[in-house]
């Protein structure tokens, strides 16, 4: 099984890239597959509780209307949310949940965003101009399973892309979209816009795994982490318990692959 993108990214995304063009103090980063299942929510949570637990100061910005970021996490309900920012072009409300990381909560009111907000002159950029002023090491966008305007909003005020991805040959398949969604926005709305990580999920030792992960690696090379997120049940259980997978099992597999991640996100500044 071979993947296509719609074109190799390889100077393009690569080290020289990095090399070149460098990254500012604060990563905003958006979590992007349109496709579900592909652990995409439970990816911030555990990727930024990682991330505070290095010392970094990190927010987690809940764009999915369902709202699983927020209820792993345990955000009360009450308070304003995503939604009024948006809408009123307000401050976002941010919720503090663990030593150096917040939480901008959700609501299901998102799910109107692309109707309430389609005559509003510059409505791919309200969320750029919300982060902006914000003070943080890592700010990463929970984005929702689809292409419309909240996803829009979350890749132009990113200056980065980071596509978790089951290995199977469904969710591999649909990259090459997801790829065209992201050069579109880099030419139309954020020339500063770079895909600058795959992450592979829920993976087992099956074949199919291990051909798919073989396949991106050699089309995209370094752009694949050399994490691979393992399947485990822990990480399955803890949003039920409304709490992170270091809060539920510190121990688990799952909780050592995010760790591993998370370092390794750490040394794409030094690259």
């Amino acid at each position: 099984m071979r993947i296509y993108p719609r074109e190799k990214p390889r100077r393009l995304y690569g080290e020289e890239r990095w090399i070149k063009t460098g990254y500012d103090m604060k990563r905003i980063i958006s979590i992007v597959n349109h496709k579900g299942g592909v652990g995409k929510t439970t990816s911030v949570v555990s990727l930024g509780v990682a991330l505070s637990q290095l010392g970094r100061r990190v927010l987690l910005v809940d764009l999915d209307p369902q709202g699983n970021l927020s209820q792993t996490l345990s955000v009360p309900k009450t308070g304003r949310t995503l939604y009024e920012a948006l809408r009123e072009g307000r401050d976002l409300p941010l919720v503090d949940v663990r030593p150096g990381l917040s939480v901008c909560p959700s609501s299901i009111d998102l799910v109107s965003m692309d109707i309430e907000l389609s005559g509003v002159r510059g409505r791919e950029y309200i969320l750029r101009k919300l982060l902006s002023p914000l003070e943080y090491d890592y700010i990463l966008l929970d984005c929702p399973p689809s292409l419309g305007l909240l996803t829009i909003n979350a890749l132009t005020a990113s200056g980065e892309v980071f596509v978790p991805l089951t290995p199977e040959a469904l969710p591999a398949k649909g990259l090459g979209t997801l790829l065209e969604i992201i050069d579109r926005t880099k030419e139309g709305l954020n020339p500063d816009l770079r895909l600058s990580g795959i992450l592979i999920t829920r993976y087992q030792r099956r074949k199919i795994n291990r051909i798919v992960e073989e396949s991106l690696r050699e089309t995209f090379g370094d752009l694949v982490f050399k994490t691979k997120i393992r399947e485990n049940v822990d990480i399955s259980e803890s949003p039920l318990q409304g709490t992170d997978i270091y809060s539920y099992s510190p121990r688990s597999i799952g909780a050592e692959d995010y760790r591993s991640l998370s370092l390794e996100v750490e040394s794409q500044i030094e690259k």
